[in-house]
């Protein structure tokens, strides 16, 4: 299964509790592949984040608070939308990310950060590249 990632996280998280957290969501899932790990775009220029994707060999992508303010989520918290200027981070980016309208995993909190997953649309996945436009920024 492919799927994409969104998290959500304080500034100068870990590494290791961007690993715990993420394996801990998506545990339950089972053999996943994953295509790419999704955030708001001012976390771009965050190291832990950063090193997570690089150690994993994950794409990475980052959204504007407007596109991903945009995207209807399970879960929209009034704290974050005021902090960040969107309702959800982690929700709103897997969605995206993935081009999907439901979550497999909604968001799950783990010391600091926000974890949700969306399934990859088989449509989305070209087998001979495995490319899919997620709209990074």
């Amino acid at each position: 299964m492919h799927v994409a990632i969104g998290i959500g996280c304080r500034r100068g998280v870990s590494l290791a509790t961007l690993e715990e957290a993420v394996d801990t969501s998506v545990r339950p899932l089972g053999p996943i592949q994953v295509r790419c790990l999704a955030s708001h775009a001012r976390k771009a220029n965050e190291p832990g984040l950063i090193a997570f994707a690089k150690a994993r060999d994950w794409p990475l992508a980052f959204y504007s608070a407007e596109a991903l303010a945009a995207v209807s989520v399970p879960n929209p918290s009034v704290g974050v939308a005021a902090e960040m200027g969107t309702a959800s981070v982690a929700e709103a980016a897997a969605l995206l990310a993935a081009g999907a309208t439901e979550l497999l995993v909604e968001k799950q909190r783990y010391g600091g950060v926000t974890v949700a997953v969306a399934r990859w649309p088989a449509s989305g996945v070209t087998e001979a590249d495995g490319s899919h436009d997620h709209g990074k920024i």
